[in-house]
């Protein structure tokens, strides 16, 4: 038996899973907000209620939205910032004198859609999350490549590719630098982009649907948001030439994107045929969970 956890700022889910990927049993609990020691004591409580219930022994696997620093093994760039600059994974391990393996959000997601998902027959596979940021993690022969900065997959942090003259420099990021693609890409981004242009405040979801309806300034926002993504993507494909790249998080339900992306990012690839896919992932919220359990396949 497999167990993930997926730590959120809200929730934490446990999940446990057969070898085979069925579901064994899911379970959620509100998250302890700023408390640390509570946080790694409602872990446990939530592993030890998975095993009674299934009345099995599993391996676990758990997600978060930060990473582990390779340097001080203290976590990093979590939103649940009691967990920042934390031993998490030592602590954990202690408290449950048993080994756990743990990774980010992203590359959890990856894994999932990698291992039993909309990617599962392929070898390389780019996961992107996109939402109120952006993030992404790479599956390869269904192994998470974390690299040497424990940064692999960190694409919404580089700058948006090719820009047009309107375009720079860019909005602040606050990672500190400017025009970074999660500025762009992500929802707020969107938003942000169609304010500037219409000096109108309407949400991704609204635009999306009244593009649908034939709203021409809607429709060209989503535009607009269509070549940045085919950009940014098509610089991933020059250097990962991934089989496949699965959109998750808010902005992956923009149905749109899977069709009109890739007739753009064959203008950006150092190729003259593009046979990477877009595709939208099979267990969308439940990729986090089931990635985690999946670590200790991997």
């Amino acid at each position: 038996m497999k167990i993930g956890i997926d730590l959120g700022g809200t929730k934490i889910e446990g999940i446990a899973l057969s070898d085979g990927g069925e579901e064994l049993f899911r379970h959620r609990v509100a998250t302890p907000q700023g408390d640390y020691q509570g946080t790694l004591r409602s872990i446990a409580e939530l592993i030890n209620k998975i095993e009674a219930t299934v009345n099995e022994k599993g391996s676990i696997g758990i997600c978060t939205p930060g990473t582990l620093s390779p340097s001080t093994s203290l976590m990093r760039n979590s939103n649940s910032v009691c967990m920042n600059d934390k031993p998490v994974l030592t602590d954990l391990q202690n408290g449950l004198q048993r080994e756990i393996r743990i990774a980010n959000d992203a590359n959890c997601f990856a894994l999932s859609e990698a291992v039993d998902g909309a990617a599962k027959n392929v070898s390389v596979v780019f996961g992107v999350i996109i939402g109120t940021g952006t993030g992404a993690g790479i599956v390869i022969d269904k192994k998470v490549l974390v690299g040497a900065n424990a940064i692999a997959g960190e694409w919404g942090h580089n700058p948006l590719p090719w820009p047009l003259d309107i375009e720079l420099p860019g909005p602040d990021c606050y990672c500190g630098k400017a025009g970074c693609i999660e500025t762009w890409l992500s929802g707020p981004g969107m938003v942000r982009d169609h304010e500037l242009h219409n000096n109108a405040f309407l949400d991704a979801e609204t635009l999306d649907g009244k593009a649908r309806f034939g709203d021409e300034e809607a429709e060209e926002t989503l535009c607009r948001y269509e070549d940045r993504m085919a950009r940014s993507l098509a610089h991933v494909i020059n250097i990962l030439d991934p089989d496949a790249i699965v959109l998750g998080g808010g902005m992956g339900n923009i149905q749109r994107l899977y069709k009109n992306v890739p007739k753009i990012w064959g203008t950006y690839v150092f190729s003259d045929t593009v046979e990477t896919k877009l595709v939208a992932p099979v267990h969308g919220d439940s990729s986090g969970v089931r990635g985690a359990a999946w670590l200790w396949d991997n």
